[in-house]
């Protein structure tokens, strides 16, 4: 979702040398590519528009990338992790995600709830995003209080722990 949809493709699947004004003269690897033999995390895939949809149901099926400007498809053996926080079952049904790339990707689903579902792990989080923080910014915050760490676990967190790492940096 970072991505704007124009940069989305070329991002994904790489392309050739002048396929586009701007490009790289030498073309680059996209980043299905990079991933190869490897695992690669796409989050948000509810904001994918449909058109890169079918794009990418190809080469979960095919194995093979074929960048903008090319006609030749190069092998890739990748895992891709999807991640979303839409529902996108429902999403099938309205048309804006494609039914045979919910059927091809939905193999697990782990849910995990909103941080306003478990405030019991706020006060984990805290501590992890802290010494993480510690060392980003040569601090060195012992520990949170007690009162600070009630007060966290009483809010609703609606950006989840984005937000909670937000409020701790």
């Amino acid at each position: 979702s970072a991505i704007p949809d124009a940069l989305l493709e070329s991002e994904l699947f790489g392309y050739e040398a002048g396929a586009f004004t701007g490009g790289s003269a030498k073309g680059k690897k996209g980043l299905l590519e990079h991933a190869n033999r490897g695992t690669m995390l796409l989050d948000e895939i509810g904001t994918m528009p449909v058109s890169l949809q079918s794009k990418l149901l190809r080469v979960l099926q095919s194995k093979e990338v074929v960048r903008i400007g090319s006609s030749k498809a190069v092998p890739v053996d990748v895992r891709v992790i999807l991640a979303t926080n839409r529902n996108l079952r429902v999403m099938v049904r309205k048309g804006t995600f494609r039914e045979d790339l919910y059927y091809r990707i939905n193999i697990i689903n782990l849910y995990i709830p909103p941080l306003r579902e478990r405030r019991r792990d706020i006060a984990s989080f805290v501590s992890c995003y802290v010494a993480k923080h510690n060392q980003t910014f040569h601090k060195q915050v012992q520990r949170v209080s007690e009162e600070l760490v009630q007060r966290l676990e009483q809010y609703d967190w609606p950006g989840n722990v984005r937000q909670l790492e937000q409020v701790i940096v």
